[in-house]
């Protein structure tokens, strides 16, 4: 029985459509005889298993892409972070020198605050290079108490230490007690002040400052902080090295107490966007304060009782880098 397919419809049958994909068509494809109508079928299927097999499609190949470009930054890591704000211009204004071993291995207040500062950095989520945070200039206001840098050319000052006194009318105390005003009252620089620099900032506010009644407070030593002082310093009780007994009588007028203890009320205070200070030394390690226990004491300063006493509390462990911390996040905030 022979069947047939319209030829109008050749090329619309699936097999004829497949064979056409494999260019068998022409050596399958029959004549058609002009009086027929119809042509076998088995002629155009003989070459189908042929046709099947050519046109079965390939496994497909494999091609990767290529990858990125990689840039010397990506690779390493050590791009800079889109965006980031640039470091803060931070003066320190040195208002003493370091005892003998101290200033050997620092080089004045100045190396030993950008230790601290440094770890500080180094301990902030996600870590951070100091020099990423702020660049640092230093400026000895005993030995030239008159070019101070211009306040244009800062974003932030930190007064240190001294074993001077923050109460008397030496000039360049008066300098610098007018000069931390001017600072503060821009309200654009962050003034930080760190045991005679906390004086001094009390003093420019308007505090009275004085003698303690209760003496010398030394070596490591623990601050009651208020819930200010505890958001700001991420503590609830800070433990810090103390060297001094000149005090601030009183918080100055608008200041955020942040903490005190029975032999220093005012340890710690405030302003937001303006200033922040505390009575001890942050800065201090136990082989700084070893060494100003230990000349003090052979000077007469310290009696043999004192001595012994600030001996045992130096190795206790201190918030120093904590606090230090807390000092950056407010110098770099708006």
């Amino acid at each position: 029985m022979l069947v047939g397919l319209d030829p109008s419809s050749y090329l619309l049958h699936p097999f004829c459509r497949l064979l056409c994909r494999s260019g068998l068509t022409q050596l399958h494809r029959p004549t058609l005889p002009s009086n027929k109508r119809f042509f076998p079928l088995e002629s155009r299927l003989s070459a189908l298993p042929l046709a099947l097999a050519l046109s079965e499609p390939s496994p497909p190949r494999s091609v990767q892409a290529c990858p990125p470009k990689m840039t010397a930054d990506a690779i390493s890591g050590s791009g800079p972070a889109s965006g980031s704000p640039q470091p803060l211009r931070l003066l320190i204004l040195e208002a003493d020198t370091p005892q003998p071993i101290t200033n050997a291995k620092y080089g004045g207040y100045r190396g030993v605050f950008t230790a601290l500062l440094t770890a500080a950095a180094e301990s902030m989520v996600p870590p951070r290079q100091l020099s990423d945070v702020a660049t640092i200039t230093a400026h000895n206001i005993v030995e030239d108490m008159q070019s101070y840098p211009p306040l244009d050319d800062v974003d932030a000052v930190l007064i240190t230490g001294s074993r001077h006194t923050a109460y008397e009318d030496d000039p360049w105390i008066l300098k610098l007690v007018e000069y931390a005003r001017q600072a503060i009252d821009t309200g654009r620089i962050k003034v930080v002040g760190v045991c005679f620099g906390h004086q001094i900032i009390g003093r420019a506010m308007g505090a009275r400052l004085g003698r303690s009644d209760k003496g010398w407070e030394v070596a490591v030593t623990e601050v009651d902080l208020t819930d200010k002082g505890k958001a700001i310093f991420q503590l609830d009780k800070m433990r810090i090295h103390q060297m001094h007994r000149d005090v601030v009588l009183e918080f100055p007028k608008g200041a955020v107490p942040l903490g005190g203890n029975d032999m220093c009320p005012v340890q710690a205070m405030y302003s937001p966007g303006r200033y922040i200070s505390v009575q001890g030394h942050p800065e201090f390690t136990g082989d700084i304060v070893t060494e100003v226990l230990t000349n003090r004491h052979k000077a007469g300063i310290f009696s043999d009782d004192m001595f012994e006493d600030g001996m045992k509390r130096t190795p206790i462990e201190h918030d120093g880098v904590t606090i230090a911390k807390a000092f950056l996040n407010f110098m770099r905030s708006d």
